[in-house]
């Protein structure tokens, strides 16, 4: 998959466990402002891992020396 469609995924999900934090952990604006702020921050976190991760291995900057009995 395309590095778009999953940073799409990575929206989605974070949508959705913005919406399943207000909805389960409803104690009050403050409460809810802190829990979304975690959400969101957590999903940033993820994604910029993954996609860390997603172009070290599209494009090395080491490239592998061979010896020349290989």
């Amino acid at each position: 998959m395309g590095f778009l469609i999953i940073s799409l995924i990575f929206t989605m999900a974070g949508v959705i466990a913005s919406l399943a934090a207000r909805i389960c952990c409803n104690k009050g604006p403050s409460a809810n402002l802190f829990h979304l702020t975690l959400v969101i921050t957590a999903t940033i976190c993820c994604w910029m891992m993954w996609a860390i991760v997603y172009l070290a291995q599209l494009k090395p900057l080491i490239v592998p020396i061979l010896s020349e009995g290989e």
